[in-house]
């Protein structure tokens, strides 16, 4: 009874780890979490979505959408972002924290922020000029690369 049940169980997490192995799925816009659907009207909406795609893992979901331009950006299961790419045009300001916008006006006032990353942990800021800026969760600087 036992190797019975240790075999039902091996099967089904088998099944559920294929399930979850990790590609893309294709999907529409529509079928975003509502904040990211909402984050895209307010401040992408004049730019032609090329792809929109579900990434499953084990244990989580992540969402990214590709435009024509190249924008990229990437959201959590939530719609939360949490990457945006936007080389062309520059990350839309009212999606820049206040401290790390206002530390880059001041340092770095020739510059634009060209992507922006944020994880549990930090910000990662990208500059036009090339410059990489990290920030801790409290905006203090943390490290510079070139």
């Amino acid at each position: 009874m036992k190797k019975l049940l240790f075999i039902a169980f091996a099967l089904s997490f088998t099944f559920s780890v294929a399930k979850a192995d990790g590609r893309d799925k294709v999907i529409t816009k529509e079928q975003l979490p509502s904040a990211a659907q909402q984050l895209l009207a307010s401040h992408f909406s004049g730019l032609k979505i090329l792809l929109v795609s579900e990434d499953r893992e084990f244990v989580s979901r992540n969402y990214e959408v590709l435009f024509e331009d190249g924008t990229k950006l990437e959201f959590t299961r939530d719609g939360e972002w949490k990457e945006l790419d936007c080389r062309k045009g520059g990350v839309p300001a009212a999606l820049i924290p206040g401290e790390i916008k206002a530390f880059v006006g001041e340092r770095y006032p020739d510059a634009g922020i060209i992507q922006i990353d944020r994880d549990r942990n930090d910000y990662e800021v990208r500059l036009s000029n090339r410059l990489e800026l990290t920030f801790d969760k409290k905006f203090n600087l943390i490290d510079i690369d070139d």
